[in-house]
């Protein structure tokens, strides 16, 4: 196996925890948490926060797999920014969503 292919499945991996932490969140009892080490603010509607919070969190874990895939093309080639700039990018955009759209709608 090369070592792009196992990069790959790494980063792949990753993702697939996201998404998997996601699902959990889904279908948690108690108000998922966003921040680490952060006391969580009181919710109103905990279903609708878990939902929309697991939601996020799958689609985040979606496209950090899509964009490892350039990581198939070599670990020495220089599409690989395309995967880190994205990934920051990505992360940005999905703190924004949480913070102007989820924390507005459900802070209790």
């Amino acid at each position: 196996m090369s070592g792009a292919m196992m990069g790959f499945i790494i980063w792949a991996a990753v993702g697939a925890i996201i998404i998997l932490m996601g699902i959990k969140d889904i279908f948690s009892k108690k108000a998922a948490g966003f921040w680490a080490n952060v006391e969580q603010f009181p919710v109103n509607d905990i279903k609708g926060y878990n939902r929309a919070t697991g939601i996020l969190f799958i689609l985040y874990g979606i496209i950090f797999i899509v964009l490892g895939l350039p990581l198939l093309s070599g670990q020495n080639s220089p599409v690989i920014l395309l995967s880190v700039l994205g990934v920051m990018l990505e992360t940005i955009v999905l703190m924004a969503i949480y913070i102007i759209v989820i924390t507005k709608k459900y802070r209790g």
